[in-house]
């Protein structure tokens, strides 16, 4: 079995960042990603499921080393001033690296 090293980037953030985050990483290249919705609590307070136009979602995707980095490059800049969101990656392996 051989692997690759890739990128899993994981965006939380309010529903209303979902259409312009899903946006920016289509234009960068990313080739699919996994959304939910989630609960949690931090330092904003507690963020609960119910009303989905409330609701924090989370956002994956696995792309390459210096997609990750440009991807988080232009959350910090474009995106955190306007949306309430965290975002952070970690090395993953894969197995079929051409469909990332």
């Amino acid at each position: 079995m051989q692997t690759h090293p890739m990128k899993l980037l994981t965006v939380v953030c309010e529903a209303h960042a979902r259409t312009p985050v899903l946006d920016m990483l289509r234009a960068t290249g990313a080739h699919g990603w996994t959304l939910f919705p989630v609960e949690g609590e931090g330092a904003g307070g507690c963020r609960t499921a119910d009303i989905p136009e409330f609701t924090n979602l989370q956002i994956q995707v696995v792309v390459r080393l210096e997609v990750a980095e440009m991807l988080l490059k232009r959350l910090e800049r474009e995106f955190f001033p306007r949306y309430t969101m965290i975002a952070f990656a970690a090395d993953v392996q894969v197995l079929r690296q051409g469909k990332f």
